[in-house]
């Protein structure tokens, strides 16, 4: 995480490699689905006790950290276009649970840019394949020319009423910087049914063969991401 180094006449930021992102906050909107796992701590891959800033730990449950994993599929309208799959560990500091990403691959140039020098977002990039038909949705990743992970999922009914605020603190560490970043969802809560798999060679392989402990979509959603920022 450099941080941002300059502007265009658009306000944007300007990456070191040319790479144009805008400004925080982030409107982004879309729809994700996000499923939680159990993983046994010492499954984990070391390298996520890396990304995890300094006075946070991984939260343990039972000896399990809990991992949720989500594509999102971002469209027109908001200030970037884009599909990602993410990994997120929950973590805690003073009784305060955030969310670390030890993982993430997006196909958007400026928001990999944006994600690693804003918020030491760990961002890569990768291809997806994205198919919809009706209520159902599969989406597949695939990196280097391989596939990584897929999900299958088919939506359900509402499970609340309205539209509804799913907070997503993150704290982060990246390049011996650290950022916490206040972020929210605002959408349509509904049930979902999926079908996760992942490779079982590469980062990912400690989610393989595994299933959710629950799944839910978040579908006409409005995500606010960077609104307060506190680096260090």
């Amino acid at each position: 995480m450099t941080g941002p180094a300059q502007r265009d006449l658009q306000g944007w930021h300007v990456s070191a490699t040319g790479v144009r992102y805008p400004p925080e906050p982030w409107y982004l909107g879309g729809s994700l689905v996000v499923s939680t796992f159990r993983v046994p701590m010492d499954e984990l891959p070391n390298e996520v006790h890396g990304f995890v800033p300094r006075g946070h730990k991984l939260l343990s449950l039972g000896g399990h950290a809990i991992v949720g994993a989500a594509f999102a599929h971002y469209v027109a309208g908001g200030v970037l276009r884009y599909d990602e799959l993410l990994i997120a560990c929950a973590v805690v500091s003073r009784g305060r649970v955030r969310f670390t990403i030890p993982h993430i691959r997006v196909s958007s140039e400026s928001s990999m840019n944006g994600g690693r020098e804003l918020w030491g977002i760990p961002k890569g990039m990768a291809h997806f394949d994205r198919q919809q038909l009706g209520v159902r949705t599969d989406t597949t990743m695939v990196q280097d020319g391989r596939q990584v992970a897929s999900l299958s999922a088919r939506l359900g009914r509402r499970l609340l009423p309205g539209t509804h605020k799913v907070p997503l603190p993150t704290a982060q560490r990246l390049n011996g910087r650290t950022a916490i970043s206040k972020n929210l969802i605002l959408g349509t809560v509904r049930s979902v049914r999926t079908t996760w798999e992942f490779t079982t060679a590469g980062t990912l392989k400690y989610l393989a063969g595994r299933k959710p402990v629950m799944s839910i979509a978040l579908t006409d959603s409005a995500i606010l991401f960077g609104t307060k920022v506190d680096r260090s």
